[in-house]
């Protein structure tokens, strides 16, 4: 595997209230024959709302627009997605598009809690509105506080999902640290979801979290970008495959931090697609994607 860097894509530098930074996990898709990448924009308080940025299939370097408004804002006071929204997985079913996101509601003894919902749309991606008010994965024994979807895709007739699971903080230097892990579990209709899943990539030793699986089958096998890190390890980059989606190899990414940039001191949130036999992974840069998200080309050998 080897990859070519390409750019940085997109980052909102103070362009409006609710597009104030940061363009979170990237989760690209085709709408009308170019690549539809939608992502969670920062307002100027933190708060993440989901909308897209349109891209040219044949050179994504070139941005052909982005969204005025929210095509998913935050939940009402008092839901589990008041304080946020990021995508984390999108499928076309039919004539509709299924957006799973992860909502993020603060506590005052955890940092935070997020759980998974489902928004569908009626108009090609270009607004969403919620299946429910409550989360599609909502807190289980073991998992009471990270429950987030980030893949789901249908192969032999079953949603094989996955998802970020875990219970806990652990102390950090300055800040209480996430821990979760991810788990896989499968569902009949892509709606409704079982209370238990397995542990399906556990943490790496000396880290805190692996996160954002993203995994889709092809050649006759599953493949799986994610990020892992630590409070002294940032956010890099790492591959799997399998054969049976549950099971995974490591393999070598090739796909370092850059020596400067904006993608120098972190790489996070891996997505990825192939348009026209190329293939392109996005990503998130420094400081959990403050500084946008651009994209890696793999060079077939």
């Amino acid at each position: 595997m080897k990859w070519t860097k390409r750019s940085l894509i997109y980052c909102p530098t103070s362009e409006n209230d609710w597009r104030n930074n940061s363009a979170l996990q990237p989760t690209p898709i085709l709408i009308n024959d170019n690549i539809r990448v939608y992502a969670g924009f920062r307002d100027i308080n933190g708060i993440s709302r989901i909308g897209y940025v349109e891209l040219d299939k044949s050179n994504p370097r070139n941005v052909l627009s982005v969204s005025e408004s929210p095509v998913l804002d935050v939940g009402d006071d008092g839901m589990f997605d008041e304080n946020g929204v990021v995508p984390t997985s999108i499928v076309k079913r039919g004539s509709d598009v299924f957006l799973y996101y992860a909502g993020y509601s603060l506590g005052k003894k955890v940092r935070f809690q997020v759980f998974t919902g489902l928004a569908i749309s009626k108009d090609n991606g270009d607004s969403f509105q919620r299946v429910k008010k409550i989360p599609v994965t909502d807190r289980v024994e073991n998992e009471e506080l990270f429950r987030v979807i980030h893949s789901i895709i249908f192969v032999d007739g079953v949603w094989k999902v996955y998802y970020g699971a875990g219970n806990h903080f652990v102390e950090g230097k300055k800040k209480t640290l996430p821990v979760y892990d991810i788990r896989y579990m499968e569902s009949a209709d892509g709606i409704n979801f079982p209370n238990r899943g397995i542990v399906s990539v556990p943490i790496p030793t000396g880290c805190h979290r692996v996160g954002r699986p993203y995994v889709f089958f092809e050649e006759h096998k599953f493949k799986l970008y994610y990020g892992f890190g630590s409070e002294k390890i940032p956010y890099q980059l790492a591959y799997l495959e399998s054969v049976d989606g549950i099971k995974w190899n490591q393999k070598d990414i090739n796909l370092p931090l850059s020596e400067s940039g904006w993608d120098s001191q972190m790489m996070a949130y891996p997505s990825f697609m192939r348009v026209d036999n190329k293939g392109y992974l996005f990503y998130n840069g420094n400081n959990y994607g403050f500084e946008g998200f651009g994209f890696a080309e793999l060079i077939e050998e």
